[in-house]
């Protein structure tokens, strides 16, 4: 991909996130709460598969 279309996809991008967040703040917050949540699941599964392996 050549490197302006690069860059303008990624202040598209910024942008947009901006936008999002100004426009509406609690929809943002609830989905990095999701996003947090999948995330913490995720590494307590990992802990589980390795704790799992150690017995």
């Amino acid at each position: 991909m050549p490197g302006k279309v690069k860059t303008l996809l990624i202040w598209l991008a910024v942008a947009f996130v901006i936008y999002a967040i100004v426009t509406s703040p609690d929809q943002v917050a609830d989905v990095i709460k999701s996003i947090g949540s999948i995330i913490g699941q995720a590494f307590h599964g990992i802990g589980q598969f390795f704790s799992s392996l150690m017995n």
